[in-house]
């Protein structure tokens, strides 16, 4: 049978690895678009070593409409799952407007073309941040949106809203899933999270600080109306996460969605602290962490967490791994990369 052909965006980013990943080793072939703005050409290596297949990569820049058009000129795919996009936070807050021409430029320069080539499946990688800091906990679905606390979260809202209009036009099926905090790497430590520059997320700030990388770790905030004063998050292991995009891809290959826009939450349901996660980390790995209470940050919501039940249940798909492998697997990636010769 003709293996299905998917357009991945940012494929050797962090998110994006992985989920090609999991795609090839379901039977999907796989193409990969991917400026390296922010990812590593070594990736593709790994993602050769882990699977067997060396996916073609366009070094395409998505903003870029006639480079993306020579790219859809020469592929017919079957669905695009989109992650190419800016993503830091802090970053987006001071510099709005490169966050906006790049994340919705990319997004409409990839409907238009999807659009004229009669590619009808596409999955869009959303954000928890979508719901700004939340009025109930856990968030499901229908969650209103509350105001965007960063640049970034606008885009993300925005980018869904573009998405409803075009799937209402009848142009367009798209599943997107709104991501909680990914973390974790790929059980061989070939592959995780690379950050250029100082990291912004939890997760590698406290690894590099672990392994020496960084002084020390800042806990920004100790006094939001929390068990310990410190902010929740729900932490979703990134094999899961790639897992999700593999079983949304046959919902829309195999016309299982109920309408043309339809929306998911990939969490775990837990809401676990920032103070909870650093306890978690010296028990799991036996290292001591440097760190210290600082101011709270502009940006951050005090607590989100999902509900996942319409994942459960639509998509079969269910997060299995526990924070113990979410910090096993990240602490086995920073030892790795650490020592690494060929990135």
């Amino acid at each position: 049978m003709h293996k299905k052909l998917v357009l991945v965006t940012g494929g050797l980013g962090y998110i994006g690895s992985h989920t090609v990943v999991e795609l090839i080793q379901d039977g999907f072939e796989v193409v990969i678009a991917d400026n390296l703005s922010n990812s590593e050409l070594f990736i593709l290596d790994r993602i050769e070593q882990i699977t067997g297949v060396l996916p073609k990569l366009h070094k395409v820049d998505l903003c870029d409409a006639d480079a993306m058009e020579q790219l859809f000129n020469e592929h017919k795919f079957d669905v695009v799952i989109h992650f190419a996009a800016l993503k830091s936070v802090g970053e987006s807050i001071a510099k709005p407007l490169r966050y906006f021409q790049n994340n919705l430029n990319s997004l409409t320069n990839l409907l238009e073309l999807m659009i004229a080539n009669g590619v009808p499946n596409l999955i869009f990688s959303s954000s928890a941040t979508v719901y700004g800091q939340p009025e109930e906990l856990p968030v499901t679905e229908q969650s209103p949106f509350a105001k965007a606390l960063s640049a970034y979260a606008s885009t993300k809202q925005m980018g869904e809203e573009i998405l409803e209009k075009v799937c209402d036009a009848g142009k367009i099926n798209n599943i997107s899933l709104r991501y909680f905090n990914p973390v974790g790497a790929h059980a061989s430590g070939l592959i995780g999270e690379l950050p250029k520059g100082i990291p912004n997320n939890l997760f590698p700030y406290l690894m590099q600080t672990a392994s020496g990388k960084l002084t020390q770790l800042t806990v920004y905030g100790n006094d939001y109306p929390t068990p310990d004063g410190s902010c929740l998050r729900d932490y979703i292991h990134v094999v899961d996460l790639a897992k999700a995009h593999v079983q949304a891809c046959k919902r829309l290959v195999n016309n299982a969605g109920g309408s043309g826009f339809e929306v998911f939450n990939l969490g775990t349901g837990n809401g676990t602290s920032v103070l909870e996660i650093i306890k978690a980390f010296e028990n799991t790995t036996g290292q001591k962490l440097n760190y210290k209470i600082g101011p709270r940050r502009p940006g951050d919501a005090m607590a989100v967490y999902a509900d996942t039940q319409k994942a459960n249940s639509q998509l079969q798909w269910k997060a299995v791994h526990n924070l113990e492998d979410m910090i096993r697997s990240s602490w086995n990636w920073e030892c790795k990369s650490s020592v690494k010769s060929d990135g």
